[in-house]
């Protein structure tokens, strides 16, 4: 399997309990490396921008105003089949639905407030990358 990276958000509602140490950890857990990562507080701009996929769904609105809510940490992830392995790691949207060690699992407080993001294809995360992060923040 091909070393590749994938980009992943702890959202707000992992940020406001001072979970993200706890986050971190699954991730590591999981063999992926944090090659890049800040905390940020995401600008309406921002989050429209980021979720623009979603722009005509009845949620769009509130999305935009729940990543807003409070600082999240953006992050690049590094490792073999990272945007696989992250998705897996992540667990169920639903955290009722997640397996046992996953994030969603362990830390997620509803389908809503699911503690972390991350890109569902090369082609995404390239474009969600480059969105947060400039190449020399990117240090592998």
């Amino acid at each position: 399997m091909a070393i590749e990276r994938t980009f992943s958000i702890i959202k707000p509602d992992a940020t406001q309990r001072n979970i993200t140490g706890k986050v971190n950890a699954l991730i590591e857990g999981a063999g992926l490396r944090i090659v890049a990562q800040k905390r940020i507080q995401m600008t309406k701009a921002q989050a429209e921008t980021f979720y623009s996929v979603h722009k005509e769904r009845p949620f769009f609105g509130e999305l935009v105003d729940f990543m807003i809510s409070a600082p999240v940490i953006v992050q690049v992830l590094e490792g073999e089949g990272a945007i696989a392995r992250y998705r897996e790691v992540m667990g169920a949207t639903n955290p009722a639905n997640a397996a046992p060690g996953t994030i969603r699992k362990e830390c997620a407080l509803s389908v809503g407030e699911n503690s972390v993001h991350g890109s569902d294809a090369a082609e995404t995360a390239a474009i969600e990358i480059a969105q947060f992060f400039s190449g020399n923040e990117i240090v592998g």
